[in-house]
């Protein structure tokens, strides 16, 4: 459902102060018009006063209760808010008529003005109470804040992982730091004995074996055993 714009909702508060403004200086000077049989020293009574005031005010406060609640919706809250609304601006356009009206006459203005006068203040009035109910920014009513339902479509399912397939993970154990100097002087002094390498690197010759490649340690050690002559060869 498309949003009303709220553009000119300014403007409609302007024509409703200015509208409910004249309405009510008209209500309040028409108050202190004197009857025909009034004596000199008569003067209005303050709930004439109060009254004249009363009107305008109450058409737009009815007004902006009717924009700016959020309503329930349905056929009898739509009834109960224009209903309620109807018999205050009925009322209000009316008395606002008769003392412009009256005024007007009192003022010695000829006929055609005392009557059409009054009609264009109440005109404001009413355009500016529809303009403000044409932009308000009503609230989405209880009964219309649900969250939008879930699909029904099942939701894709992801396929189970099986532990054995999951390829373990290699620990590395960092080599000690005698291994690392084994390890670098057996490749500067390739095919040097063990003792040797032990004594520059500064290890023991256990130590020194251990860290050792194999074939350098069966190469270079000396105490690996010498094979014996084979008879063959001892015999030439």
């Amino acid at each position: 459902m498309r949003k009303p714009s709220v553009s000119g909702r300014g403007w409609a508060y302007i024509g409703a102060a200015l509208g409910g403004s004249v309405s009510i200086a008209a209500n309040v000077a028409h108050s202190y018009v004197p009857p025909a049989d009034g004596s000199a020293d008569w003067t209005p009574q303050t709930g004439a006063v109060i009254g004249s005031v009363f009107w305008p005010i109450a058409l737009f406060v009815a007004t902006e209760i009717l924009a700016r609640v959020a309503w329930p919706t349905g056929r009898r809250w739509t009834a109960l808010r224009f209903l309620g609304l109807l018999p205050v601006a009925l009322v209000a356009a009316i008395v606002s008529y008769r003392h412009g009206s009256g005024l007007l006459r009192f003022y010695g203005e000829d006929v055609l003005t005392a009557h059409l006068g009054p009609v264009a203040v109440d005109g404001l009035m009413v355009m500016a109470s529809a303009a403000l109910l044409a932009t308000a920014r009503r609230t989405a009513p209880l009964a219309e804040r649900v969250e939008p339902a879930e699909s029904s479509a099942p939701k894709p399912v992801a396929a189970p992982v099986n532990s054995a397939e999951k390829t373990p993970t290699k620990r590395v154990t960092p080599r000690p730091a005698s291994a690392v100097k084994v390890a670098k002087v057996a490749a500067k002094m390739p095919g040097a004995p063990v003792a040797q390498i032990a004594a520059k690197a500064g290890v023991s010759e256990s130590t020194a074996r251990r860290y050792l490649p194999v074939p350098a340690a069966t190469v270079a050690s000396p105490s690996a055993p010498v094979p014996a002559e084979t008879p063959a060869l001892a015999a030439a």
